[in-house]
């Protein structure tokens, strides 16, 4: 089998972000608006789009992992102890960020594209607080306090829930759940017609969960031992902040499939954006929008790395490995997300309960006078 350097491994990724970037800006897909499209507005499509981008992820990874391709022990994704609370805070504070911001840390690649200004901006905190959550200043909040609380999975193994299955059920149920799973979330996209006549939003799913594939394939498969030590995929939280570390020290970090697959997103976004015609440069409307991107970008960097992943790491990347992680992360960001529009429509979180708590007392006060 040909072994592929880490400088070939590191062009595939471009080659894969630029496909994602394109494709997702074609679509205008975004999983915050997906979040807010589903809770608030009851369109589910472009939820929907991403189940789908999970199902074609998921029966492409553990087709790989089912052959003996790929070693999922090795991922970073599958610890045999679990950080739970650090996962739970970690995504709350990610999904938080993402509403302050209006979109998550791919989204504002794919807006950097486009001639977004604040993306630029947003994504230099966000890389910062990220890479010093991961290796810097505040990493000794992570290391020494919220990962040393976790649950440890039985024998230990990889904290698959797969694993966990097979041990409940004494046999290998993999292929069945994965089928069944998989099968569930196309079934979901087939029968809404709506969706089925947008071919730029179900195109965005499938180029999402193939770029996926491909980079456990590259990494996983092809790649010379020497040149990438652990397999990775889509992820826009550690490539990021590794990017800005080589940068900034010339660490040579740039050859490697995550890093470079961050400038090949906004590579294809602006492609994107050339061919609709509708590239153009935004900027701050005033100091009150610039200093909620602020923190909401420091949230998703601290939240990032605590959580292991973004909406596309955690959502489809540690999906398609079926990491017991994951659906603690994805709930977790939701309910953040959740509370950001709440917070940006209804004020502080202060005002939101007082609301609450006006409605509750004047419908108990309804029901007794009836």
């Amino acid at each position: 089998m040909v072994a592929l350097s880490a400088a070939w491994a590191g062009l595939i990724g471009l080659s894969a972000g630029a496909c994602v970037g394109f494709a997702v800006s074609r679509a205008q897909l975004c999983s915050l608006g997906a979040i807010e499209s589903a809770l608030v507005g009851g369109d589910w499509r472009r939820m929907k789009v991403f189940g789908l981008a999970l199902a074609v992820a998921l029966l492409g990874t553990q087709a790989l992992i089912l052959t003996g391709l790929l070693d999922e022990a090795t991922t970073t994704y599958l610890p045999p102890r679990i950080a739970w609370l650090s996962t739970i805070i970690g995504s709350l504070c990610f999904g938080l960020g993402m509403a302050l911001v209006g979109t998550c840390a791919f989204g504002c690649l794919v807006r950097m594209g486009g001639g977004d200004l604040r993306s630029l901006i947003t994504m230099v905190v966000f890389s910062a607080v990220a890479l010093a959550t991961l290796r810097g200043a505040l990493s000794n909040v992570r290391l020494a306090w919220l990962e040393l609380i976790t649950w440890e999975m039985p024998g230990p193994e990889p904290g698959s829930l797969v694993r966990l299955a097979n041990r409940w059920l004494g046999s290998d149920v993999r292929a069945p759940l994965v089928l069944a799973l998989a099968a569930g979330l196309i079934l979901a996209v087939a029968f809404d017609k709506r969706l089925r006549r947008s071919p730029r939003l179900l195109s965005a799913g499938l180029v999402l969960g193939v770029a996926i594939v491909a980079g456990w394939i590259t990494t996983g498969v092809l790649i010379d031992d020497f040149s990438q030590p652990r397999p990775q995929s889509l992820t826009f939280v550690a490539p990021v902040a590794r990017g800005l570390s080589s940068t900034l020290l010339g660490n040579g970090e740039w050859l490697d499939f995550g890093v470079l697959m961050v400038p090949g997103v906004v590579l294809g976004a602006f492609l994107s954006a050339q061919v609709g015609r509708n590239f153009r440069w935004e900027a701050f409307d005033d100091h009150h929008e610039m200093r909620r991107h602020l923190l909401g970008a420091a949230l998703m960097g601290f939240g990032g790395v605590l959580a292991g992943g973004c909406t596309v790491g955690q959502g489809l990347t540690a999906g398609s490995l079926m990491s017991v992680a994951w659906p603690i992360a994805v709930l977790g960001m939701i309910v953040g997300a959740r509370l950001g529009l709440l917070i940006l429509v209804e004020g502080s979180i202060g005002d939101i309960v007082g609301t609450r708590l006006q409605r509750w007392c004047g419908f108990k006060q309804g029901s007794a006078a009836e």
